[in-house]
């Protein structure tokens, strides 16, 4: 079910790790930003816009991860964007097609339209179409060409995946050199645009208020920090203190730790 968060903007979460698919209003039709998760979801999300008298014009990937490339025909032939370094990881990654066990995809995800998604040229700055401007910011933090979407008149931040209440920074381990770094210039470009955000929505969680925008910025960066100077984050989405359900996120962080560990070992790193 759709849920407006502000106005013209609507988002529909799914049970799946509580992934947020965003609508974006305009004056012909409107954009959709993650479509997903499950078939039964991404159906009903095609009911409800249909019944609404809603056609999508125009759709956005945030990054090249399986359950952010998804889609299904009740939502139309809308031209499919993301960054022109997003797109081409999606090419080279379903080229020789997609293991839906390896990547732990549930069987009712429908994968026939995954990924069908064009780049937009480098350095495009909005979104294509005849609704509220969307501004791109491209960055490099948890998967290649990732981007977070600002809708400035509606002061609306989609953050693609980060800023999460229940999801630790997850670091792009295997496509950058310097993954910590990479994460923390992202954060610095989502601070420098805070001020004029009052609602923002992660790619999985709770869609937060003015009050939270900064405060996830700073958690996040605090984890990150903790990551490279190899301390305990003290982060309350990690072990006994995390919600219910997402305990899971523990042996992620774990992973991350021992990975950056190892690698600082190899360099010599203190």
């Amino acid at each position: 079910m759709l849920k407006q968060v502000t106005d013209g903007v609507l988002v529909h979460q799914s049970e799946f790790c509580a992934s947020n698919a965003v609508v974006v209003q305009g004056q012909d039709g409107v954009l959709l930003v993650d479509a997903g998760v499950h078939g039964d979801e991404l159906a009903c999300l095609a009911r409800d816009l249909s019944d609404s008298g809603q056609t999508v014009v125009v759709a956005f990937s945030t990054h090249p991860h399986w359950d952010h490339l998804l889609w299904h025909p009740g939502l139309g032939e809308a031209p499919r964007y993301g960054t022109a370094r997003c797109a081409d990881t999606v090419r080279a990654r379903l080229s020789n097609g997609i293991d839906a066990r390896r990547f732990g995809i549930p069987d009712d995800v429908p994968l026939d339209l995954l990924g069908l998604i064009t780049g937009l040229p480098s350095a495009t700055a909005r979104i294509p179409w005849d609704g509220p401007e969307v501004r791109i910011i491209e960055h490099e933090a948890h998967a290649p060409g990732h981007a977070a979407l600002l809708i400035e008149e509606r002061g609306v931040l989609i953050a693609g995946d980060m800023l999460s209440d229940v999801l630790i920074p997850m670091l792009d381990l295997n496509g950058t050199t310097d993954p910590i770094e990479d994460y923390l210039a992202a954060l610095r470009l989502l601070d420098g645009v805070a001020g004029d955000v009052d609602v923002v929505v992660p790619g999985h969680g709770s869609v937060g208020g003015a009050d939270q925008v900064r405060a996830r910025i700073e958690r996040d960066r605090a984890y990150v920090l903790a990551l490279r100077d190899g301390h305990d984050p003290s982060d309350l989405r990690v072990g006994p203190s995390a919600k219910p359900g997402w305990e899971w996120v523990a042996s992620v962080h774990e992973r991350q730790f021992q990975r950056l560990t190892q690698g600082s070992e190899r360099d010599g790193t203190p």
